[in-house]
């Protein structure tokens, strides 16, 4: 029994699961938060307005060049009046808009710096460039990562809501699937909503009433607003919400308890998803973590079934 060379070989998948666990804490100390990150952990201390809300965004989708806007500038860009700055300075902390574009010159500068976001490479074609707009996504969540400690507590949460909800409709779907297709394989009830209005609200109260604590929530540009219901439908029936979206700073991430921002491709015309695929893989890492024997041991059960049923080509 205790001959190991009887013992079968771990499958490239288990084997990767017990490698790549997440270690917490800031690995890279001299590693800062991402622009938009610092950004959103900046406007997200109060509850905005609408009008508040479209001058933050503007900041985040711009800071390189906002940061170096007059009042009155910034203003017409957002198409706000000059007070309507000067009271979404005042919302945010600061004494006025001097004091608040002081900050964000320093971030500014902060991102012109270097990296992809610096520069974009004279002679690049628009594919080429596209690319680069998901590089600086990337790197923008690598730096997001240097303290992985939210990431490692969300995913303990995660693993332990039974049944666990994921949810996606419209364009964030894919994602949906994709995070529940693998949840499955470590999970022993993962739930997925792609589907809104009532069928996303039965699937969403019987996952309580059946024992679960958590959904996990996709939502994409353009938001839909079925997302924001189901959201909202989701904490009224005492589930608590963890969101992966876009930078974007608006009524579902208000309602979620807990967001993860990771930047979108759109250079194109439809968006790209880099670095919110890599986010929701790092949720999995940690949902693999936080219970490794169980993780384990469904692995070894699903490749004897795959084995058995052939479910996949031999390389």
């Amino acid at each position: 029994m205790g001959d190991k060379a009887g013992a079968p070989e771990p499958s490239s998948q288990q084997a990767r699961a017990q490698a790549s666990a997440i270690t917490s804490g800031k690995t890279a100390p001299e590693a800062e938060a991402s622009p938009t990150s610092q950004l959103r952990t900046l406007f997200d201390q109060p509850r905005l307005s609408p009008g508040q809300r479209r001058i933050a965004q503007y900041l985040i989708e711009h800071i390189t060049e906002a940061a170096f806007l007059s009042i009155t500038d910034l203003a017409e860009r957002v198409g706000v009046s000059q007070p309507s700055v000067t009271r979404f300075a005042a919302a945010v902390g600061f004494s006025g808009y001097p004091a608040l574009r002081e900050k964000l010159q320093a971030i500014a500068l902060g991102t012109l710096a270097g990296g992809p976001a610096a520069a974009e490479e004279n002679g690049s074609n628009e594919l080429q460039s596209a690319v680069d707009a998901e590089i600086d996504n990337l790197e923008n969540l690598r730096r997001d990562f240097a303290d992985p400690d939210q990431v490692i507590d969300i995913g303990r949460k995660l693993s332990r809501s039974t049944p666990l909800t994921v949810l996606g409709l419209r364009i964030s779907a894919s994602l949906a699937e994709y995070f529940a297709y693998a949840s499955r394989r470590v999970h022993p009830d993962v739930r997925l909503v792609t589907r809104g209005g009532s069928v996303a609200y039965d699937s969403l109260l019987q996952s309580r009433e059946a024992g679960g604590t958590w959904v996990l929530a996709f939502s994409m540009p353009r938001h839909a607003q079925e997302t924001l219901t189901a959201v909202r439908v989701a904490r009224s029936a005492g589930l608590k919400v963890a969101l992966v979206t876009d930078l974007a700073l608006g009524p579902v991430a208000d309602e979620a308890d807990v967001v993860f921002a990771t930047g979108t491709g759109s250079r194109l015309v439809f968006d790209s998803y880099a670095a919110p695929g890599v986010m929701a893989s790092a949720l999995l890492q940690a949902m693999i973590d936080a219970d490794p024997e169980r993780t384990q041991a469904r692995l070894e059960e699903y490749e004897q079934i795959s084995d058995q049923h052939q479910f996949f080509l031999r390389d």
